[in-house]
């Protein structure tokens, strides 16, 4: 399988007071078109490593890597005007609890036609068409009603599935999302990642799910990297996580509660141990 996305030794630094620090510390990793999940607890750095793929740190953060490139392009050769024309169009996006990404003051047809706009010139029933389909195709009812709402007029299930849909109409070859159902209730969670999951899979995307719900993430991913503290920790396939072997891996999956829970108290990760 050729090579989506190539990364070596990212390192994400921003300075503070005591000096700089490294809240990404020598990631590397290989994509191809296939489901890759980042998992960890909130600081392990993996927000920090979707948004230095698609060159979202700004100053006074700085990213350096031996390499990341993504198709064959140098991402860090790249201007920013070079950069724009790959965001969206090549590498997509969805941020944690998107709905509040959207513009109060647009309608949802018009910010999914924008979306499509920045980087296609196409007529305006072209764009109405597409626009349908795709609120189709991350199934919502009645499409046509749906176009002219505003965000505050829909529900935030509803809205997850608008930037979903935003950021798929302009067709790229790797969605990055980020937490993207970290606000909405179980059911409708099943729901979005089931959308996700078959557009990924009609379309032969790539695709980073950042979570950290190791059960979410082993259910849709192929494979799994587990962070801790600006480093991969672990990597295994996504159907194997149960026989993890690091201790924070165990950690974690030992916190989980379980229908069948029988136990007084749920373990607390001993932090000594699974630093090591």
């Amino acid at each position: 399988m050729s090579a989506l996305l190539e990364i070596e030794n990212l390192r994400v630094t921003f300075p503070t007071a005591r000096g700089p620090i490294d809240v990404v510390k020598g990631l590397s990793l290989t994509l191809g078109r296939e489901r890759l999940g980042i998992v960890g607890e909130s600081g392990s750095g993996k927000s920090m490593t979707g948004r230095s793929i698609l060159r979202l740190i700004r100053a006074p953060g700085k990213v350096t890597a031996d390499k990341l490139r993504f198709d064959g392009i140098d991402l860090l050769a790249q201007s920013e005007r070079q950069m724009r024309s790959i965001r969206g169009a090549r590498i997509s996006m969805v941020m944690q609890d998107p709905k509040f990404s959207l513009n109060p003051v647009m309608t949802i047809g018009d910010q999914i036609a924008e979306a499509l706009l920045t980087h296609q010139k196409l007529g305006r029933a072209d764009i109405r068409g597409r626009t349908l389909a795709m609120l189709e195709a991350v199934r919502i009812n009645d499409p046509e009603r749906v176009l002219g709402l505003y965000p505050h007029e829909v529900s935030g299930g509803m809205g997850q599935r608008v930037m979903i849909a935003m950021m798929l109409i302009p067709e790229p070859d790797l969605l990055i999302a980020d937490e993207p159902t970290s606000a909405l209730d179980v059911s409708v969670q099943a729901q979005v990642l089931e959308i996700i999951d078959d557009l990924v899979k009609r379309k032969g995307m790539g695709l980073i799910l950042i979570s950290h719900d190791l059960d979410l993430v082993s259910a849709y991913c192929d494979r799994i990297l587990v962070m801790r503290g600006g480093e991969v920790v672990e990597e295994c396939v996504a159907g194997e996580l149960r026989n993890a072997k690091h201790p924070y891996t165990r950690g974690l999956l030992a916190s989980i509660p379980r229908l069948d829970e029988d136990r007084e108290e749920l373990p607390v990760l001993q932090r000594d141990e699974a630093s090591t």
